[in-house]
């Protein structure tokens, strides 16, 4: 059987067009699966974020029972302390809607947790055997090690940011995004004086 000329170049033409749709689906599909592994990195990051954080509210609580036993008096700061404890750990931010409103006021809530601990180390100041207390010594050397964490923490929760942030405005990976809803995210920016970690030291 012979086969028309014409016939020959509609089907090599359907046939190039049919493999360039299915090059075309399979790089769609490929720069998909890769925004995802971006995005499922940044909300990993963000998770090791709120676990130093967490670490840091989980110290509290017995650093200020270690100061109530020495300073009974000086209830008002550690009152603060714990109601800025709270306020910290009530302050929830889903990973998949982390705009700059969210992380503001997430940053915001441990900015005055971290106030509310420099004050407490003023008043620890007054107290020589307090400070001499080695239960407060291993829990100032916990409390220095979790604050060097949370900045660690934090910069690698940027850089994951920055990577698929980037991702996601190239060209023509762009379109999937924008078509697919993956959002740009919010980074951590350092408060205006704060580039440095808190001072702990006693």
């Amino acid at each position: 059987m012979k086969i028309r000329k014409g016939t020959l170049i509609a089907l090599i033409t359907v046939g190039a067009i049919l493999l360039l749709l299915l090059i075309m689906i399979g790089t769609g599909v490929s720069r998909y699966n890769k925004l995802v592994s971006l995005e499922e990195n940044v909300n990993e990051k963000w998770s090791q974020v709120e676990n130093v954080y967490q670490r840091r509210a989980d110290l509290i609580p017995n650093l200020v029972n270690t100061v109530k036993g020495y300073a009974e008096h000086e209830q008002q700061t550690l009152t603060k302390v714990i109601e800025a404890r709270s306020k910290a750990t009530s302050v929830n931010v889903d990973p998949k809607n982390l705009d700059g409103q969210s992380l503001q006021k997430f940053q915001q809530a441990q900015k005055g947790l971290s106030s509310a601990l420099s004050r407490l180390m003023v008043v620890v100041e007054r107290y020589p055997d307090l400070k001499a207390s080695q239960n407060f010594r291993d829990l100032q050397a916990q409390l220095e090690g979790t604050e060097n964490r949370i900045s660690v923490e934090r910069r690698k929760f940027n850089q994951a940011a920055r990577k698929y942030n980037t991702k996601i405005r190239q060209f023509p990976t762009n379109m999937i995004a924008n078509t697919m809803g993956f959002e740009k995210k919010a980074y951590f920016e350092a408060d205006q004086g704060a580039d440095e970690a808190p001072q702990v030291e006693f």
